[in-house]
C-alpha cells in the first residue's frame, strides 16, 4: 500500500508498506529519520514517541497505515533546521543526554508538556515522562532540562 502523510512539516509518500509495519519501522527504516528509538516494540519505554497529529504517540504500536492522510512531528522535527528547539538545546546543556536511547521519545514528551503547561511543578513533569524510561540515569538531569527549557519558554513569551 502506498501511505500519504505529512511529516515534520513536509508531503511524504512511501510506497509498498506492508499490513504490519510499524509507524516507527517506516520513519526510520525507509525515510531515514533514525531519532525515534526502537527499543521494546510495546509501547512500554517511550523512546519512540512522536506526534501524530499533535498528540504523542507510541510509535511502534501505530501501524504505519494509520499515519496515511495525517500529521507526524519526529524529535528531527522539533529544530528549526540547524537550530535546536529549546527542549533539546536544555537537555545538551543540561546534561541529560547520557547514552541518548531514550532521550528522543524524552524530549518528544517534555516538549508537549510545556506545550500545555508553560509552568510545570516537578510533580507534573515527572507525571508527564512516567511513561519515558531511562536505564542510565536518576532523572535529575532530566528534571533540570525540563525546568530550564520551560523557563526559557516563559521568558520569550
Amino acid at each position: 500500500m502506498r501511505v500519504s502523510f505529512e511529516v515534520n512539516g513536509a508531503s511524504e509518500h512511501v510506497d509498498d508498506v506492508w499490513e504490519g509495519e510499524s509507524l516507527l519501522y517506516m520513519l526510520r527504516e525507509r525515510m531515514g529519520l533514525p531519532g525515534s528509538k526502537n527499543a521494546c516494540e510495546q509501547g512500554e519505554c517511550g523512546s519512540c514517541t512522536v506526534y501524530l497529529d499533535g498528540t504523542p504517540v507510541c510509535s511502534c504500536l501505530v501501524a504505519a497505515g494509520q499515519a496515511h492522510g495525517r500529521s507526524v512531528r519526529t524529535v528531527e522535527g522539533l529544530a528549526e533546521g540547524e537550530k535546536l528547539d529549546p527542549m533539546q538545546q536544555a537537555f545538551v546543556e543540561a546534561g541529560a543526554v547520557q547514552c541518548g536511547f531514550c532521550t528522543p521519545g524524552l524530549i518528544v514528551q517534555a516538549h508537549d508538556l510545556i506545550e500545555r503547561n508553560p509552568d510545570p511543578s516537578d510533580a507534573e513533569i515527572r507525571e508527564a515522562l512516567a511513561g519515558n524510561l531511562c536505564r542510565c540515569t536518576g532523572y535529575e538531569k532530566i528534571l533540570d532540562a525540563v525546568r530550564a527549557a520551560a523557563t526559557r519558554k516563559a521568558a520569550a513569551e
